[in-house]
């Protein structure tokens, strides 16, 4: 169909008064005398179909713009903004599948319980393509009022970095907004959503401060910038207040946990032995029918079709990470670029993963903890009919692991088995009242939430009850009410506090070195580098962590910073430790409790603790790259 340039033509062709994406009182506005106000609002829509509706698209001239700014060459401009677009594609097709494979689990699991699987009127695809196309604009406005309350008050001293969490705290808001007052034109809930989300980005990782302060053991050198963190809030108060430990007597790191759980630190492993696990009970227990008629035109066994939906479920979510990987390799230098341009004396906030370095076995206690109880309140809610609960792997190992290293940080092991069981219990409850909320909108956003998508995401819903009858004014009164509270937090810390700068790099503890496997086992590598310890004349370091997104991609910038200061030509590249394991390399970075799982990967595995302190990334290369004859 050819595009619609006039206004109206548009409207016709859309059929807004439905779908409600132009909704302005029913209509576009219009104009009898062929006014430039039409010819704007025909501009204007066009552009916005085409460009900033496209979240793709947006993310790349994002990338592109920070990269221009920063005056890159034209080869790294080109490819940085072409990864950066890819990179959400893919994770676009993740998501896809991510999301397919939630309605064969909940149907079939619903079967076996004597359940009916949860209904709704609406999905995310639904959304994402009708009010949800707004959210690019959302995210960019968003970043920009971050970014200027960062740069008036010096109390906003923390510049948001968690790329994907951008988005999808951004689509949580959106559908929020639309679930509490109907049909929002589109420029109203860019605007609205912007001022939220904003202010949102500037004081979460101001009320976790005080706890990442002990956590990181640092002067607030890195804040957090994630969306556990009501949950981290919540679990070290409450740890505290409970006075369930001392938190050097019941450090979490004294203690060992045995090898053969080791495998849960990889989210594709677990994902698919947990999904796997369940999926072949239920459909044990399942009406056959159901399960026919979920495997469609499938004639393999039905139990070897429900380990494939267990892999495929595990590969969506693989395929999700790569895709947030790629785009945030490209996106978030471009943002710490245009931030330490433009925001002097700020410090980063960055994903979740920074903090497990300083308490891994407090991650896997806070993730076991918080997987057994879900699984649990899955059962116990099976049992009372009340909901058809699915297991969010993610959120169980993040959440999991973010309340193991903040109650750990408080009151020790039992601080963070306490944090993983907050974590299950929220995300069991979460669920279910958030898969009725967003019933009209997206309600799989319940199964894929964090405890600050719940947190945020009802008090606006009660806010908006309660402001339902200013009708379209009701938007602009939450936006305006969240940005005033917000410059008076700001204005009150900063008359309790003066202005901080950025820290100072932290004295770096004694180098440590992890054992790899040797020569041998890597006949690759041992090519390279010979038997007489010469260095490979560009050594190829890989950087681990997790989920290989944030962390990783901070760790190998400044990897990458302190290689420089050594005068020592190195490709750097950056990865999950699942992924990690079928890779080769020279030299591997990483937190311990990762390195331990990769033996044989490079010939050098260095321990690196703070991934933001460049000095001491540089003295411990320095170390091992020495001991090697490398250096």
């Amino acid at each position: 169909m050819p595009f619609p340039f006039s206004v109206d033509g548009i409207a016709r062709a859309l059929d807004t008064e439905e779908i409600g994406l132009y909704h302005l009182e029913g209509r576009l506005p219009t104009s009898n005398d062929g006014s430039a106000m039409s010819t704007f609002e025909e501009i204007v829509t066009l552009i916005t179909d085409n460009l900033f509706s496209q979240v793709a698209i947006l993310i790349g001239l994002i990338a592109l713009f920070g990269l221009l700014l920063q005056r890159k060459p034209i080869e790294q401009v080109v490819a940085g903004t072409l990864r950066a677009t890819i990179g959400v594609v893919i994770l676009n097709i993740g998501v896809e599948i991510f999301v397919g494979g939630l309605v064969a689990f909940q149907a079939i699991v619903s079967s076996a319980l004597g359940l009916e699987p949860p209904a709704a009127a609406s999905s995310l695809t639904d959304f994402n393509a009708g009010p949800g196309t707004v959210v690019p604009l959302i995210i960019a406005g968003g970043f920009v009022v971050h970014l200027i309350l960062v740069r008036v008050f010096p109390a906003a001293r923390y510049v948001y970095l968690t790329g994907h969490l951008m988005y999808w705290m951004s689509v949580v808001i959106a559908a929020t907004l639309v679930e509490s007052f109907g049909d929002v034109n589109r420029w109203v809930l860019a605007g609205v959503g912007s001022l939220l989300i904003g202010c949102y980005w500037v004081l979460q990782p101001l009320w976790t401060e005080p706890l990442m302060r002990r956590v990181m053991q640092d002067d607030g050198a890195v804040g957090l910038a994630h969306t556990t963190s009501t949950l981290a809030v919540a679990t070290g108060y409450g740890a505290k207040w409970m006075r369930l430990g001392d938190a050097k007597k019941h450090d979490s790191e004294n203690l060992k946990l045995p090898r053969a759980l080791s495998f849960f630190k990889d989210i594709n492993v677990s994902t698919a032995f947990i999904i796997g696990l369940i999926m072949l009970i239920a459909i044990a227990f399942a009406d056959g029918g159901v399960v026919e008629e979920q495997m469609g035109e499938d004639t393999v066994l039905p139990w070897v079709w429900g380990l494939l939906q267990a892999l495929r479920f595990a590969a969506g979510i693989a395929i999700l990470l790569f895709g947030v990987r790629m785009f945030l390799a490209e996106i978030v230098p471009a943002f710490r670029g245009l931030s330490e341009k433009a925001l002097p004396g700020t410090a980063p906030a960055l994903d979740i993963p920074v903090t497990f370095t300083k308490a891994p076995t407090s991650v896997m206690l806070g993730f076991l903890a918080s997987t057994i109880v879900f699984l649990i309140l899955m059962g116990v809610f099976a049992a009372a009919g009340w909901f058809v609960l699915v297991p969010p792997m993610i959120m169980l190992f993040f959440g999991g692991g973010a309340g193991g290293v903040f109650g750990n940080a408080v009151a020790g092991w039992r601080g963070a088995l306490f944090g993983g069981v907050l974590n299950g219990v929220i995300l069991a409850f979460g669920q279910w009242i958030s898969w009725g909320l967003y019933s009209d909108t997206a309600p799989e956003l319940a199964t894929l939430a964090d405890p600050d998508w719940y947190a945020v995401g009802w008090l606006l819903m009660g806010i908006g009850s309660l402001l339902a009858p200013l009708g379209a004014a009701g938007p602009w009164v939450v936006a305006g009410v969240a940005l005033v509270l917000t410059i008076v937090i700001l204005v009150l810390l900063g008359r309790r506090r003066p202005s901080v700068s950025t820290v100072t790099e932290q004295p770096a503890p004694a180098p440590a070195e992890v054992p790899s496997g040797g020569a041998g086992e890597q006949p690759e590598r041992a090519s390279r580098a010979g038997t007489t310890g010469d260095r490979p004349e560009s050594l190829r370091v890989l950087a681990v962590c997790g989920a290989g997104m944030g962390s990783s991609l901070i760790l190998r910038k400044t990897a990458e910073q302190a290689l420089e200061r050594l005068g020592v030509e190195a490709e750097l590249n950056h990865t999950d430790v699942g992924s990690a394991r079928g890779m080769t390399a020279d030299v591997v970075v990483g937190q311990r409790t990762y390195l331990e799982d990769l033996d044989g990967v490079a010939e050098l595995a260095v321990e690196i603790e703070s991934f933001v302190d460049v000095k001491q990334a540089e003295e411990r290369l320095r170390a091992a790259l020495t001991e090697r004859g490398w250096l």
